[in-house]
């Protein structure tokens, strides 16, 4: 079969599908049906004094529709680190289970935890991997976090479409709502943060995003539904029960009742 020629005007250029329009390969019918899937928003991970916090909305979306109310977002990888994802939410968790089972047997074969250096590049490698359905628009955009045994204190990693791997020194944000919980954190984020500060400021980020972005989730209470929070530390992973998540987030609301 010879290459097929086109005049200028019925050039398909670099398009694929209009290549098989063009030589009559293409399906007789278009296709109309919705391709959009769920998507999951905005997380975000700060150092504090004894480790790490993470903390993630639970809406997924769809578009402009909400497909889930109740989607855990930060998930832990192993017992000193974790993983929140923010994008196309079927990779993403396919992702973080084929992560957490990579880490599971390393630690079987090898009898000892791989380096957090070494899960952390491990995770690169996944979202590398991802890459050519990240060009077709099911990106993947995780944030690595955990307890450095070796430097005994809290690292936070992140990473772009590519697999491009960035240390983070004190806080980052990741999402649709990135922008405006990465600014509060960025105001309130001290060094030496104790626990229930940093468990604080990581919910007021949530918080303002989802007040300014309508893909962010905020606490719900007539749901019972909460921002998934957890800590990091020497002792290992620590997710934050719902009852206390519950004076944190009314402390936010007293506030801006407040104003």
């Amino acid at each position: 079969m010879s290459m097929p020629m086109f005049s200028p005007g019925a050039d398909p250029g670099s398009s694929f599908p209009e290549l098989l329009k063009r030589v009559g390969l293409a399906p007789a019918a278009d296709f109309h049906g919705d391709l959009s899937v769920p998507h999951a928003t905005t997380c975000v991970a700060l150092r504090f004094a004894d480790g790490v916090v993470m903390a993630g909305d639970r809406r997924a979306t769809s578009g402009n529709l909400i497909s889930h109310r109740g989607m855990e977002k930060v998930v832990q990888a192993d017992q000193h680190s974790g993983v929140a994802i923010a994008g196309a939410a079927g990779p993403a968790m396919e992702m973080i289970k084929l992560f957490q089972l990579q880490l599971e047997h390393y630690e079987k074969v090898e009898g000892s935890s791989l380096s957090l250096e070494g899960k952390a590049n491990q995770l690169s490698m996944m979202v590398r991997g991802n890459l050519p359905a990240a060009m077709q628009g099911m990106v993947v955009v995780p944030i690595f976090a955990g307890y450095d045994l070796l430097r005994a204190n809290g690292r936070l990693f992140t990473y772009d479409v590519t697999g491009g791997r960035y240390e983070e020194h004190d806080y980052v944000a990741t999402g649709s709502g990135m922008l405006h919980a990465g600014t509060v954190i960025k105001i309130g984020w001290r060094d030496g943060l104790d626990r229930a500060a940093a468990v604080a400021l990581a919910c007021r980020g949530l918080w303002e995003a989802a007040d300014a972005d309508s893909a962010t989730g905020g606490p719900d209470a007539l749901r019972g539904i909460y921002p998934v929070v957890a800590t990091i530390t020497a002792g290992g992973w620590q997710r934050l029960d719902d009852n206390e998540l519950v004076d944190v987030f009314e402390s936010i609301a007293s506030e801006v009742r407040s104003r």
